[in-house]
Order: C-alpha cells, then sequence, then structure tokens
C-alpha cells in the first residue's frame, strides 16, 4: 500500500498532496473541537500500535506494497478526526525510513487516513445503525468497515495510478495485484479489529468512541417502577381500593 518516489507522476502527487492537507486539516480543525484529555493519550497507542503492525508488508507489484492499514481500529477507538491524524503521522515518520516516499506522502495520507479512517468510520456508523443496539455490535460493524475499506484504499491507489502511473505496468495488472491481495489482507484486518474492539469493550467500553452514542442511549433508558399504594389506617390498603 505503500507508494514509492517516482511512481506516479509529479502532477498527479501534488494533486492528491492536496486532498490529503485538506483532509487531514479538517480532521485537526474538528478534533480540537471534540478532543479530550482521555482520549489524546489513546490516540498515541493507537498510531503506536498501527506502526507496529504496518512494519509487516507483503509485495504486491513494482515496489509497491500491502500491510495492514489500522484505519478503522483508530477511528472507532478514537474517533474518525483524531484516527485519520494518527495515521497520518504514522505515514509521516514512515516515510523518513523508505516505507513510502516523501513525494508520495500524499497519496499514501489519502489512501489510508482519508479513505482508511474517516472512510472506514462513515462505514462502520452505517453498519453499526443497521445492527441491533447491543454492544457486540461495535466490534461486528468494525470487523465488517475494515474488511471494506482495505480494497478501497487498494482501489484508490489504482486510480492514482491510472492518472500518473510512471511504471509500464498494465493497468489490469496493478488493479489485479493490488485488489486480490487487500481482499486477503482485508480478512486479517477485520480479525484483528474485531478481537482488539471487543477486548476494549469488555473492559472501558467508555474509551471507545465509536460506542459512545450506543452507550449514551443506554444511560437514557427510562424504566417505568410500580406506583406504591399507601397505606390507610391500621396498615390496610388506602381507601377506595380493593382487596
Amino acid at each position: 500500500m505503500h507508494i514509492p518516489d517516482g511512481f506516479v507522476d509529479a502532477p498527479t502527487s501534488a494533486a492528491f498532496g492536496a486532498v490529503a492537507v485538506a483532509g487531514v486539516g479538517y480532521a485537526v480543525k474538528r478534533a480540537g473541537e471534540e478532543a479530550s484529555d482521555q482520549v489524546v493519550p489513546l490516540a498515541g497507542l493507537c498510531a503506536a500500535f498501527v506502526f507496529a503492525a504496518q512494519m509487516l508488508n507483503f509485495p504486491v507489484a513494482m515496489g509497491t506494497s500491502g500491510h495492514l492499514l489500522g484505519g478503522v481500529l483508530a477511528a472507532v477507538l478514537v474517533g474518525p478526526w483524531l484516527g485519520a491524524i494518527a495515521i497520518a503521522v504514522v505515514l509521516g515518520v514512515q516515510s523518513l525510513f523508505a516505507d513510502g516516499g516523501l513525494t508520495a506522502l500524499g497519496l499514501n495520507i489519502t489512501n489510508m487516513a482519508v479513505v482508511g479512517a474517516l472512510g472506514g468510520y462513515a462505514l462502520f456508523a452505517l453498519f453499526l445503525r443497521l445492527l441491533p443496539a447491543r454492544a457486540p455490535s461495535v466490534a461486528t460493524a468494525a470487523a465488517v468497515a475494515a474488511l471494506i475499506t482495505v480494497p478501497l484504499a487498494a482501489g484508490a491507489f489504482v486510480i492514482e495510478f491510472a492518472l500518473g502511473g510512471t511504471v509500464d505496468l498494465p493497468l489490469g495488472g496493478v488493479a489485479g495485484a493490488m485488489l486480490g491481495v487487500h481482499a486477503l489482507i482485508g480478512i486479517g484486518e477485520a480479525v484483528i479489529t474485531a478481537a482488539t474492539v471487543s477486548l476494549v469493550m469488555s473492559t472501558r467500553p467508555d474509551l471507545v468512541y465509536g460506542a459512545r452514542k450506543l452507550l449514551e442511549a443506554r444511560r437514557l433508558e427510562i424504566r417505568p417502577r410500580a406506583a406504591a399504594v399507601p397505606a390507610g389506617p391500621g396498615g390496610g390498603a388506602a381507601a377506595g381500593s380493593e382487596a
């Protein structure tokens, strides 16, 4: 999934660099409005986890590679805005170590932070609304969103390559390799995402951003109580009541 320098031409890289700046800039604005002291440290932990998970790379074609994305996982745990920022920070650090090119950083952020985290959270929210309002639905919706988001991000790369690819490779071959490999990677990502979200939900559900509305709805449930019947003289039922 990491695109190296020179794989996509400069105009296309610049255009998607602008998309990445706009997406991350908006995420920073929204995160500043929503972030709390409790969530920010968790965002750092998510970034560290994703950084470590992305060290496992699977070669795809001519310098490109496939790996776990972690966008849906980060977005569900800390929210789409902090999640996208966390993924963008990971990609920026990785580009300094030649894991993805500096000139291709905008492309990679678009694919993995904008499509992966922001788009993935939109899918998660949609699936969560379709599922029963129960705690296990959070992990299920996250898993399905992760499963779909990985090939979607790979598809975004195929579009970028079609617009400005510089390597003499057939588009059909690139599309088949990217989508085929990432469809399999998506299964692994779904399993890891579901397991991690389930673990956090079982211990600290209040830390899961994606479960906030579900937990708030539970707190607002009003359970009716049976009205007490006042006692009459001598401890009997009030006058007018039937035995």
